[in-house]
């Protein structure tokens, strides 16, 4: 038995979706811990793409419980579009539970989003707009509406009542938009409460219940560790904890329950929405890597920035998250490079600095200093071992699992579930992963 938690090691969109997929095989439960429809998962099952922005991953496998956890902010709008998008394509939902005290993400929470971003000129964030930040500002305020509140017609027209009414008041004076009809949304969430009733529960409950029973549990993350509220490259974060410490909070656990921690990173380095990125390219690698990447965002559609592989951000990752181990993806869409490159310090003001810096001053001045390896120019999307890769691809693994110092365990050559060369199931058997003897490859305990 193992919990184990999967968190973005990057700034998100590293493909946790599919590593999620993959681990849901072998758990028993998997928990959504944190952010809203903000985030997005895309998993490839043969012919068929699931995007899915609050349901886990784990709902492709029929006797999977999935839970979406009190740390969420859930609209229910897109929820229940996620559910008839899963029914027409005869994926059921019945083990689908949601938190009671998870907060609700309203019509004005989104109109304010949208509006203060613009507001905000050349200073914007790069928010997707979907009203996650201001849904969770008035969790933190405690003006809040939870998942409990829906199911109670009397509690929720008392509290929208009060709380459009002065939302409307910033709509209005603040904005210039016009106001909500009170009414109105209570009637649509009304409706849109009966249709998720059955679903809703005490999950902090479930899950330790869970965890009683010895069954594998698995905690996924939305977003990265680079877009944290506390220990991202603040402001240009996200409004939530996607921190493997986060699980605990957003999930109803206590941290001794938690067994193993696993990052997800690309074997290069993408980036939504406004900050310093050092290792961004503009030119003609930085576009084939946008295309053979398929680099748009699953939420927004917007372009991804790429760039190269930042070990800089990766140590930084292992050390917040205390990662057991990695999983690499999208390797294979380096295959066509001559050289690449790695960030393995920055310059900052002339001086070599190997660790994150904790200033967004000093961060938005770094130059990254880069180590080369040659390209392998060979496909690898049909390895599906380590001795099926490349020396060079193997190489570049091995360089990056000893510039983070933790092993890597998983690796993903494309979309497709098959697409992966798995060293270790870490949810089942011994902790074993990715290591490196003499410069070789091979699976060792841990």
């Amino acid at each position: 038995m193992a919990n184990v938690v999967v968190i973005g090691a990057q700034w998100g969109d590293e493909g946790k979706g599919k590593i999620t997929d993959l681990l849901s095989k072998s758990a028993d439960v998997v928990v959504r811990y944190q952010g809203g429809v903000n985030a997005g998962h895309t998993v490839v099952v043969k012919d068929k793409t699931f995007k899915l922005h609050l349901i886990p991953s784990g709902i492709l496998y029929p006797d999977t419980e999935c839970i979406i956890g009190s740390g969420t902010v859930i609209d229910p709008k897109i929820l229940i579009e996620e559910l008839d998008q899963l029914d027409k394509l005869n994926v059921s939902t019945k083990n689908l539970l949601i938190s009671e005290t998870a907060h609700v993400t309203m019509p004005y929470h989104r109109l304010i989003d949208q509006a203060s971003e613009e507001r905000r000129g050349s200073h914007k964030i790069g928010t997707t707009g979907r009203g996650i930040g201001p849904t969770y500002a008035d969790k933190s305020e405690r003006t809040g509406i939870r998942v409990m509140d829906l199911m109670n017609a009397e509690s929720l027209r008392k509290q929208l009542n009060w709380a459009i009414n002065y939302k409307n008041v910033i709509l209005e004076k603040l904005y210039n938009l016009p106001p909500l009809d009170p009414e109105a949304v209570i009637a649509e969430y009304l409706e849109y409460a009966e249709r998720l009733r059955p679903h809703v529960v005490d999950c902090s409950l479930k899950i330790y219940d869970a965890i009683q029973r010895r069954r594998n549990i698995l905690f996924e993350g939305a977003q990265g560790t680079l877009l944290d509220l506390d220990h991202g490259t603040y402001p240009y974060v996200t409004s939530s904890n996607p921190v493997a410490g986060g699980a605990c909070v957003g999930a109803g656990v206590g941290p001794t329950m938690i067994d193993r921690v696993i990052g997800v990173a690309k074997a290069y380095t993408t980036r939504v929405g406004e900050g310093p990125f050092p290792t961004e390219l503009d030119g003609e690698v930085g576009e084939l890597l946008c295309d053979r990447g398929a680099e748009f965002g699953t939420t927004t559609g917007r372009k991804r920035r790429c760039g190269w592989f930042d070990a800089v951000i990766g140590r930084y990752a292992v050390r917040i998250n205390g990662l057991d181990c990695l999983a690499i993806t999208k390797l294979d869409v380096l295959d066509e490079l001559d050289e690449i490159k790695v960030c393995v310090a920055y310059e900052i003001e002339g001086q070599r600095c190997e660790d994150f810096p904790s200033s967004a001053r000093r961060f938005a001045h770094c130059k990254p200093i880069y180590k080369s390896l040659p390209g392998w120019k060979q496909s690898t999307a049909d390895c599906r071992s380590l001795e099926d890769l490349p020396k060079q691809a193997l190489d570049y693994l091995k360089f990056l699992a000893e510039l983070m110092e933790v092993p890597i365990a998983i690796v993903s050559l494309g979309a497709s579930r098959d697409q992966t060369i798995i060293v270790e199931d870490p949810i089942h058997g011994p902790k074993r992963a990715l290591l490196y003897a003499n410069g070789a490859a091979v699976a060792a305990e841990v």
